[in-house]
């Protein structure tokens, strides 16, 4: 199968072409920088100059393949709301290419849907549609592709998808808050739950759902359901040598800048049904036996 591949040199990104070039699918990656580009050649994908802001890119990259894998996002937290902006265009252009051809567009998303008093579950909907919404509404609004002949999967990320070796994502910058600080914090008394998975299961998860999740699926790349954030917060003190201590709520803002409402929400998530679909099942480290392992310690 030839895919299409936007992110493809991110963290997600670029596992996700090792697994696709493995399995012997023919990866097309969508690049906007020559050091983006030198990375997707190397890992055997063929590249597709441009960005999200550049429509065309995305249409041609849709055109010319049997399927979508969309992990690319503008992460602009200044003005997330152009970030959402830029997103929801990027799935009407590629709703455009797909329409009536029966491809997929697998689109990431993610588990951080607060609020509900449980795990997440697969058969949640998510509450963010319409333009304005978080992401632009693009998840509702590419499960609403059904309607137009596409198969559409909605992928959920944990909002730790960790690993070694280059993660500039939530827990490495919690990391650096700790390491500037002087202390591991955590927000309040830190019971609240995030989830978790490693970026090679996650990876693995994408290739069975494009291989075997139906249209309009809804499935969760998840590992660990719920870690209390004190307990990630512990394991980071003892991995960065720095002592651990709670952070008042109405001081969090202060203590942990942008990220600081974010790491206080109770987050977790299910992936039983993901896991009976697919017949996918997590084998690589922990986030804590990566932040034990030095993945997050400075060298």
């Amino acid at each position: 199968m030839r895919v299409f591949v936007t992110g493809a040199s991110g963290w997600i990104g670029s596992a996700v072409v090792d697994e696709l070039v493995a399995d012997g699918h023919d990866v097309l990656g969508l690049a906007r920088s020559d050091a983006s580009a030198a990375k997707v050649e190397a890992a055997g994908a063929t590249v597709v100059r441009g960005d999200l802001d550049d429509l065309d890119s995305l249409r041609a990259g849709a055109e010319q393949s049997d399927a979508v894998i969309h992990l690319a996002f503008k992460h602009d937290f200044d003005n997330f709301a152009a970030s959402g902006v830029a997103e929801r265009a990027a799935v009407e252009a590629f709703g455009e290419v797909l329409e009536g051809s029966g491809r997929a567009l697998l689109l990431a998303s993610g588990t951080a849907i607060p609020g509900l008093g449980r795990p997440l579950t697969e058969a949640d909907a998510s509450p963010f549609s319409g333009p304005d919404a978080m992401r632009g509404g693009s998840e509702a609004l590419a499960v609403s592709f059904v309607e137009r002949g596409i198969r559409p999967v909605a992928m959920r990320f944990a909002p730790t998808v960790h690993g070694a070796g280059g993660d500039h994502g939530f827990v490495a910058v919690l990391a650096g808050i700790a390491q500037r600080t002087g202390v591991a914090g955590y927000v309040g008394d830190g019971t609240n739950r995030w989830t978790a998975v490693h970026r090679l299961d996650v990876a693995t998860m994408i290739r069975l759902a494009l291989e075997k999740a139906p249209a309009g699926s809804v499935v969760h790349g998840v590992a660990e359901e719920g870690i209390e954030t004190r307990v990630i917060a512990a394991a980071l003190g003892e991995a960065l040598g720095v002592p651990t201590a709670s952070i008042a709520p109405d001081e969090a803002p202060a203590h942990f800048g942008w990220i600081g409402g974010f790491f206080g929400l109770d987050v977790p998530a299910s992936s039983a049904r993901t896991r009976e679909l697919l017949g996918w099942e997590p084998t690589h480290p922990t986030l804590l036996e990566d932040i034990a392992a030095g993945a997050y310690t400075p060298r």
